[in-house]
């Protein structure tokens, strides 16, 4: 069995359809979520799926990162998913933990990638500059943000009347589906 850590910042709404997705999976458990913030709305969410929480400052993550990778070995921690984890992984982390790091990204990269672009940031740049369409990248960690290998990627169309908010939601439904069967590639 395959122990995974979902990295998370905020809602956790991705790391909770991952919780019900893979429940009652025998070939993966979500052991462990790891998250940046103390008022992130995924402890609450991880804290109901009774799964472990460790809070991670960015500072203790790039000057301890030896021993939180300790951590997470003791832990058994084969799979590293970052569901919405804002901060950039040391390389050492990517060293560690090869071709075992997926992130999603709520564009087609390479476009709208990179330090900064998340979320509604990258929803406002891509209407901002009229896309006809979007979606979302599953991929590979490396040392750099949002270059490693791409596993997959879904598009939606960007209609004349879409807004931040209609595309976050289009986004999210292409994540929702296809995020967990992504991740059953490695299992």
């Amino acid at each position: 069995m395959i122990n995974a850590a979902v990295f998370a910042s905020g809602e956790g709404t991705n790391a909770e359809n991952l919780f019900k997705f893979f429940v009652n999976d025998s070939r993966i458990k979500i052991k462990l979520v790891v998250t940046n913030k103390d008022n992130a709305g995924v402890i609450a969410r991880a804290e109901k799926y009774k799964k472990n929480v460790q809070i991670i400052s960015k500072e203790s993550l790039e000057n301890y990162t030896t021993q939180f990778i300790e951590f997470l070995k003791v832990e058994k921690i084969d799979l590293i998913i970052l569901a919405g984890f804002l901060l950039k992984i040391p390389h050492q982390f990517v060293k560690e933990f090869p071709n075992k790091i997926i992130n999603i990204h709520p564009a087609l990269l390479p476009k709208y990638g990179g330090k900064g672009m998340y979320g509604h940031k990258v929803h406002a740049a891509v209407l901002e500059n009229k896309e006809k369409e979007s979606g979302i990248t599953i991929h590979l960690v490396n040392e750099e943000y949002d270059k490693g290998e791409i596993i997959l990627q879904q598009k939606c169309e960007i209609l004349q009347e879409d807004t931040i908010e209609s595309l976050s939601q289009k986004i999210q439904k292409l994540e929702y589906e296809h995020f967990p069967k992504a991740i059953e590639r490695f299992l």
